[in-house]
């Protein structure tokens, strides 16, 4: 399992816990969604149940040789002390069905049976949720009593995107470990790799859509941020006083088809008009700072309330306008 770039710290700092033979119970993994948690945890836990198994026998690090049996049954799903909470699809049955919201008390619940008994293959067992952020309060509060009075042998590995808002019971009983986001260098190095068939006004696009965070950048890939950027850029240098760039950016981004475009559209408009804010002065900046909290509202509202994407799309433009002064009004 390839281990994400950046925040090698955490990565040392876990496997230090791992050698020392004091390994706590319960970890948070913390920081923005797409730097890398998840991919990380799912590394580590592989390596903890590997080791278990042949305690000595492994490599230096996180790497578990391929063939390895651990390694097979956890990629074939099959691992008997492994299991692995997400939010489900809504419908089972139809695959490509959107998931539910939240992670119900009901997952949390199927694990007792499992904590009824010790470990089949080792001393250890791993459970990883991702997102926890998702769980229900029910199931926080099911959750809670295990951390409390954790199984024998068994590490929870917990992912959040937002730890301010768990339970502080929660946060309490897990040791924190930290994931910021990677540097720009860094970004588009990942992203490169990932993306060999992109040129490099692509990259840069991705780098500033993706804020830090490798995952959230590939999961704009291939809808041309750059042009869409291109696009707001000139809508932000002349303000488009006769409308023709607004009207054609919403047509453009209207269809069904330009859905995936359209949700991109609604996450970098704020973000353009942010990045545009620092370079303005008095009033200018003003008009920057309150356009940008319109764009986050309408942003939101599009998403919430189904608002017409091609109205939507010219309004948020008209915000985006307002950054050129007079011109833009």
């Amino acid at each position: 399992m390839t281990m994400p770039v950046g925040n090698e710290a955490a990565h040392a700092a876990f496997a230090a816990a791992m050698t020392s033979g004091a390994l706590h119970h319960a970890w948070l993994f913390a920081g923005p969604e797409g730097v890398g948690k998840a991919s990380f945890a799912r590394a580590a836990a592989l390596r903890l149940l590997a080791e278990g198994a042949a305690p000595g026998t492994l490599p230096r690090g996180f790497d578990v040789p391929e063939g390895d049996r651990t390694r097979s049954l956890v990629a074939a799903g099959s691992h008997p002390d492994y299991r692995e909470l997400a939010r489900q699809p809504k419908d089972p049955d139809k695959p490509g069905q959107d998931l539910a919201r939240s992670i119900p008390i009901a997952q949390v619940r199927a694990l007792q049976p499992l904590f009824a008994t010790t470990p089949s293959m080792s001393s250890r067992r791993v459970v990883l949720i991702d997102a926890i952020d998702d769980l229900e309060r029910g199931g926080a509060n099911a959750l809670l009593k295990n951390l409390e009075e954790p199984p024998a042998g068994t590490i929870f590995l917990l992912i959040s995107h937002a730890p301010g808002r768990l339970l502080p019971t929660i946060r309490s009983r897990c040791r924190l470990l930290r994931f910021d986001p990677l540097d720009d260098r860094r970004m588009a190095s990942v992203l490169r790799d990932a993306l060999p068939e992109c040129d490099d006004a692509e990259i840069t696009a991705l780098v500033k859509a993706g804020q830090g965070a490798p995952g959230r950048a590939l999961g704009f890939a291939g809808l041309e941020l750059a042009k869409l950027d291109d696009a707001m850029a000139a809508i932000a240098r002349d303000g488009d006083p006769g409308n023709t760039r607004r009207t054609k950016l919403a047509k453009l981004l209207a269809p069904k088809a330009a859905q995936p475009r359209y949700e991109a559209f609604l996450d970098r408009a704020p973000a353009f008009i942010a990045a545009a804010a620092p370079a303005r002065r008095g009033a200018q900046l003003r008009v920057a700072l309150d356009s940008y909290d319109a764009a986050r509202s309408l942003a939101a509202s599009a998403r919430g309330l189904s608002l017409d994407s091609q109205a939507t799309v010219y309004e948020m433009a008209g915000l985006v306008a307002k950054l050129a002064g007079d011109a833009g009004a």
